[in-house]
């Protein structure tokens, strides 16, 4: 395998990383910005107030993306880490 391949995979495998955690991502931030935002306003400082939320958004991404994730790194493997591991 020469040096481009292998960056070229890499830099694939990479991008592909970064567009299957963007969903979970947006949704760990957003839920955390309305929490924090009515932490602020209400002057309530409970720990499991910023935890319970966004835990609860993530699981629920999760759950509604877990298709399109697994779709997306299986087409990834099969067209292009098992070519280069099989010598095809």
């Amino acid at each position: 395998m020469d040096d481009v391949l292998f960056y070229d995979t890499l830099r694939q495998a990479l991008w592909i990383s970064v567009i299957v955690s963007i969903p979970i991502l947006t949704v760990a931030l957003i839920t955390g910005l309305f929490v924090g935002l009515f932490q602020a306003l209400t002057s309530v400082q409970e720990m499991t107030l910023t935890f319970v939320p966004k835990l609860g958004a993530i699981v629920v991404v999760f759950w509604m993306t877990m298709g399109f994730m697994s779709e997306t790194l299986v087409s990834f493997f099969q067209n292009q880490l098992v070519p280069l591991i099989a010598g095809v």
